[in-house]
């Protein structure tokens, strides 16, 4: 006969730590098949094999839930990125490279790529995605990568350039590519196609930031 030494640990106790990441991997099936706004937490909740109130346990709210896609999604990758970006001083060309490259390298895992497509599919019916996107990445990215091309410009590094639209042309055909080969099926997202992708763009970002000749160093 088996001890109570010997019994698995309660299922409760066994999986609880695991129970978010549950959560999380049913609602980004259900928001990629059917949608944010057509998903409710019942759903979620059976799909991940939980009762509703245990997905209340983690996630306060269906929107909780999405911002939890986001931050483990994208979180991981930008996170170190940020605070390299926010204390650099000096040519921002390599930190730049070092940023795009981190975020072309993300665009190969479909998880962390359907984020973005969901967000945006689903931000002009739900003014709370947006808003909840915006604050957890484009709200820190942007300035950060809008004050290390300020300093950049401000010290000779590169050529005196709009910060903030430059930002955007660093950021835009990133975010194209998503749409060109994931909605309209122009391209892929294999790991070769994505260095390409940098490549091009770095090298296209690179010549227009090169300081003008004659001018400080």
């Amino acid at each position: 006969m088996t001890s109570a030494t010997d019994s698995p640990p309660p299922k409760f106790r066994r999986r609880a730590e695991a129970r978010p990441d549950e959560v999380l991997d049913a609602a980004l099936v259900l928001f990629g098949d059917q949608g944010f706004a057509r998903t409710t937490v019942d759903q979620i909740a059976r799909k991940a094999g939980l009762s509703k109130g245990a997905v209340y346990l983690y996630f306060q709210s269906k929107e909780a839930i999405l911002e939890g896609l986001v931050a483990r999604a994208i979180g991981p990758v930008t996170e170190a990125a940020f605070d390299r970006i926010e204390s650099f001083r000096g040519d921002p060309r390599p930190v730049i490279e070092g940023f795009v490259r981190l975020l072309v390298g993300a665009m190969r895992d479909p998880n962390v790529r359907s984020i973005p497509l969901l967000v945006i599919h689903e931000a002009p019916g739900a003014p709370d995605v947006a808003a909840m996107f915006r604050r957890s990445v484009l709200d820190r990215a942007l300035p950060a990568l809008s004050a290390l091309i300020a300093q950049g410009a401000a010290s000779g590094h590169i050529r005196a350039v709009d910060p903030e639209l430059t930002t955007r042309t660093i950021m835009g055909p990133l975010i194209a590519h998503i749409f060109l080969a994931d909605i309209f099926s122009v391209g892929n997202a294999e790991p070769a196609t994505l260095r390409r992708l940098a490549d091009n763009h770095l090298s296209i970002v690179f010549a227009g930031l090169e300081p003008h000749k004659g001018g400080p160093a």
